[in-house]
């Protein structure tokens, strides 16, 4: 960096004129600084990230001053960064409200990243309403540690996990709680003597029944197994599938047991397709996060999407 100084030391203000400072790298400035992130800047105006580091070297050489310190994840602001913040946010959103966000009354899309089961059963045919208004999205799915980590970098916008995150980088809100059931096809059910054979013996009526599960090392019911039973499951699972829906869909087959949300098979409980194997009074639950990193977006629909999810994801 340079060493010129005005006054008693202090680096002078940019003036207008000669020196007048380029409005698209304030711009640039503004959505790193907002973001907090390189990277998510980048996307928000719809830029590459060696143009956004470009013209953000391009104003420091001109104001003699650092803005950013560049971390491993992110970039945080310099003192001297929340000064010029503080001087050109109002007049430069003003101009980008004026200026319709780009010129034709388009807010960016809403990147919004979650588990597909939740997102496809509880989330997204409550968007529609948003969606008439206007609001773009753009829907990934995942799993939890994987999306959070997309979020710092600023891949998505909000994200919905399964756990709550570490650390003070991101903020999250509660979301929806899930209630796991044991189930079975009606056929299973009847071959094991069903929830009465079951509070009889214990986990040992399933002996021979196949499992099916999400995943090898069955997170699900592990869990089940050490909140209800008390135990440790000791069965391999016989059939894996990383999708719920395809779990409960061989399971309504008559593939064997599994636990599963108990939103996600209301329909076939109802129908008699499944069928409860167990009712405890103290079923496990999990609670669901939305999740958002501080000034991740300068779009105001991400607010109206947070919102919206806010307000009717826990009729799920």
């Amino acid at each position: 960096m340079g060493t010129s100084q005005a006054g008693g030391g202090e680096a002078a203000a940019p003036q207008p004129g000669a020196g007048a400072l380029d409005l698209n790298q304030l711009r640039t400035f503004l959505a790193v600084y907002r973001s907090g992130s390189f990277t998510a800047a980048a996307r928000i105006l719809g830029l590459s990230q060696p143009t956004v580091t470009a013209q953000i070297r391009s104003l420091e050489r001109q104001l003699d001053r650092e803005l950013f310190e560049r971390l491993p994840r992110g970039a945080a602001p310099a003192p001297f960064a929340d000064e010029l913040a503080s001087r050109i946010i109002e007049p430069l959103d003003a101009l980008a409200e004026v200026a319709g966000h780009g010129g034709d009354g388009t807010a960016e899309p809403v990147h919004l990243a979650g588990p597909a089961e939740f997102l496809s059963h509880c989330v997204l045919p409550g968007l529609a309403p948003l969606v008439e208004r206007g609001v773009r999205l753009r829907i990934t799915t995942g799993l939890t540690d994987d999306l959070l980590d997309e979020l710092r970098t600023g891949r998505h916008d909000l994200v919905v996990a399964t756990t709550r995150p570490r650390g003070r980088a991101l903020t999250w809100v509660p979301l929806a709680d899930e209630e796991f059931v044991l189930v079975a096809a009606a056929s299973w059910a009847e071959r094991v003597g069903g929830a009465e054979r079951l509070a009889e013996l214990g986990p040992a009526a399933l002996r021979g029944v196949p499992l099916v599960a999400y995943a090898e090392d069955v997170p699900i019911v592990r869990r089940y197994w050490r909140h209800v039973f008390g135990k440790r499951l000791v069965c391999e699972p016989a059939v894996t599938m990383p999708d719920l829906r395809a779990v409960k869909a061989a399971v309504a087959g008559g593939a064997g047991f599994s636990v599963l949300p108990r939103y996600l098979c209301l329909d076939e409980l109802a129908s008699g397709a499944l069928v409860l194997l167990n009712d405890p009074e103290d079923p496990p639950i999990n609670t669901g996060y939305l999740v958002q990193r501080p000034g991740s977006s300068d779009n105001p629909h991400v607010a109206v999407v947070r919102d919206h999810l806010l307000a009717s994801s826990r009729d799920c």
